[in-house]
């Protein structure tokens, strides 16, 4: 069991998450991307793996190295942005790709404490916004 990994040429990303993200960086098994909405810090993780669906598919090595990308986004979430929450979910009802969410919520936010999915309209990034948070994650990441 596992994915076959792929290497960066031959990774295709699904039309919709590439429609819907900002590419931030490349980590050791995922493409790390932003959702493009505002009202969340809103992040997803994608295994760089051919024809996977669901967590269990992936070899143990690669469900322990997803754990620790989880785990970095989410320390990023709480200790650079502050966030009051962390959501973290693998849906795959709408796109198959397995994709994770990681998202930073605050009891405020748009939706809280409801999920953030399906309600009100997505709020698109400002170019600005997305070139400033790629740099403070590129910078971060750096010193981890």
């Amino acid at each position: 069991m596992g994915g076959k990994r792929v290497d960066d040429s031959h990774f295709v990303l699904n039309e919709r998450l590439l429609a819907s993200t900002h590419f931030i960086c490349d980590l050791p098994l995922c493409r790390l991307l932003r959702h493009d909405d505002a009202r969340y810090p809103w992040f997803l993780l994608v295994p760089r793996l051919l024809d996977v669906v669901e967590l269990y598919a992936l070899s143990t090595e690669q469900q322990n190295q997803i754990m620790a990308e989880i785990s970095l986004i989410s320390r990023f979430l709480k200790d650079v942005l502050g966030v009051y929450k962390i959501n973290v979910g693998a849906l795959g009802n709408i796109v198959p790709q397995l994709h994770i969410h990681v998202i930073g919520r605050e009891m405020d936010d748009a939706t809280w404490p409801a999920p953030v999915w399906g309600i009100g309209k997505a709020d698109p990034l400002l170019p600005l916004d997305v070139n400033h948070l790629i740099g403070m994650m590129h910078e971060w990441l750096e010193m981890q």
